[in-house]
């Protein structure tokens, strides 16, 4: 069982892993670590275990089924039950369609942002807010190695208006109260040239979703 919480370079590099016979493993995108364990310690949900995949898989999501399946034969032999906390991210349905054939749950909702901000809520934002775009806690901590570097902004600034021309408002959907990420993300929305909204959502759907394999 997971004790103590990895840095975001575990998340976004090799994951994290732990063993336990008889419980809930839940296989995680290790964008999620970090609330996941915040979520486990403050509900005190020790039966739930946590391995995480690289949070860098979503830049190449055609990948992330394929890990997922690798994931959950490696860990199967050892728990009653696994639990995906993956959306559907970006995979087409692909992540749901491995899941019903395996057997295993999995989070709903499109992505993080959607259960994040309650898929409810979010699917009547989005029918006014298509030329948002949007980060969540860990994003903005990342934003550097998920948006700037790979996209190359960090060496052809002027990409900008041919990835984010078409958004208006950056939206920072913050898991926490913390000023200091809040100003990253005010300066994430000034580099791309985009107004800013700061809205808090808390943990949103996947609080419930953990609350839920806990009773």
């Amino acid at each position: 069982m997971v004790t103590a919480p990895p840095d975001d370079t575990d998340l976004t590099t090799e994951g994290f892993a732990a063993i336990g016979t008889g419980r809930v493993l839940l296989l995680a995108c290790g964008a999620l670590g970090r609330e996941i364990l915040a979520l486990k310690g403050a509900n005190g949900w020790d039966h739930l275990d946590l391995t995480c995949l690289p949070a860098i898989l979503h830049n190449t999501p055609d990948k992330i089924p394929a890990a997922v399946e690798a994931a959950i034969e490696k860990h199967r032999p050892s728990y009653t039950d696994i639990f995906v906390v993956y959306a559907d991210c970006g995979t087409g349905g692909q992540l749901k369609a491995l899941c019903d054939r395996l057997g295993v749950e999995m989070i709903e909702g499109p992505h993080c942002y959607s259960f994040f901000e309650g898929n409810e809520a979010f699917i009547a934002h989005s029918e006014t807010e298509f030329t948002a775009f949007y980060l969540t806690d860990f994003l903005v901590r990342q934003f550097d190695a998920f948006v700037t570097r790979p996209l190359g902004l960090d060496r052809h600034p002027e990409l900008r208006d041919t990835y984010f021309g078409h958004y208006d408002k950056l939206v920072y959907q913050a898991q926490t109260d913390d000023p200091a990420l809040t100003e990253k993300a005010r300066a994430c929305a000034d580099r791309l040239g985009l107004t800013f909204e700061r809205r808090f959502t808390g943990y949103g759907d996947l609080a419930g979703t953990l609350a839920k394999l806990s009773s």
